[in-house]
C-alpha cells in the first residue's frame, strides 16, 4: 500500500511540474511572437528575394550552420547568401507546414517547392519538392544562429544522385550474399 501511494504522489508531482511552464518560456509571449516574426521575414525575403529589410531582423554576428558550402559568419553575408537563393529557383514556393517558438528559438518544418535554376539547387530546369526542419535562435528579436535539417533523399536529388530504391531490393538475396 505504501509503494502505490508513494507511486501515486511521484505521479502527481510529475503531472504538476510538467504542467507549470516558467514565464517567458511558452510560444505566446511578446518575444517568441518577436521571434516568429523575425523568421517569418527572413522567409518572405527568400521568397521574394527582397533582402533590403533583413539587417531589422539577422543579428550582425550571426552564424549560418546550413550554408551551401558550410557555414556563413555574418549577417551582411547571410543576407547576401539569402538573396542568391532567391536567384537560385524559379517559381520557387515557402509553404510553413507547422512552426514552434519561445523567447530563443523558433522551429519550422518547411515545405519548398519550385523549378532549380542553378546547379545548387540540383540539374537546372527540374521542379524540386523537398521539406526541411529549419532551426534558427534568436537574441532580443533578431537572428543569431541558423541550421537546417534535410531528408537524405532529397539532399541527394539536388546533388543530382539519386538514392537506392530499399523498397525494390530483395533483402533475403543480400542477406544471404554475406553468408
Amino acid at each position: 500500500m505504501k509503494k502505490m501511494f508513494t507511486a501515486a504522489m511521484a505521479a502527481t508531482l510529475c503531472f504538476f511540474i510538467a504542467c507549470n511552464t516558467p514565464t517567458g518560456q511558452g510560444g505566446n509571449d511578446a518575444a517568441a511572437q518577436k521571434n516568429l516574426a523575425a523568421a517569418h521575414a527572413i522567409n518572405d525575403a527568400i521568397q521574394s528575394g527582397d533582402v533590403s529589410k533583413l539587417n531589422d531582423v539577422i543579428a550582425k554576428d550571426a552564424v549560418d550552420h546550413a550554408g551551401p558550402m558550410g557555414e556563413i559568419k555574418s549577417g551582411d553575408s547571410i543576407i547576401a547568401m539569402l538573396g542568391k537563393i532567391h536567384t537560385m529557383a524559379t517559381d520557387m514556393k515557402m509553404e510553413t507546414i507547422k512552426e514552434l517558438a519561445d523567447t530563443v528559438y523558433v522551429f519550422q518544418w518547411m515545405r519548398f517547392t519550385g523549378t532549380s535554376a542553378s546547379p545548387e539547387m540540383g540539374p537546372i530546369g527540374v521542379k524540386f519538392d523537398m521539406t526541411a526542419i529549419e532551426v534558427s535562435k534568436f537574441s532580443n528579436g533578431k537572428l543569431t544562429e541558423h541550421w537546417e535539417f534535410m531528408q537524405p533523399a532529397d539532399i541527394m536529388k539536388m546533388m543530382n544522385s539519386q538514392p537506392p530504391n530499399m523498397n525494390n531490393m530483395d533483402m533475403k538475396k543480400d542477406s544471404a550474399m554475406k553468408k
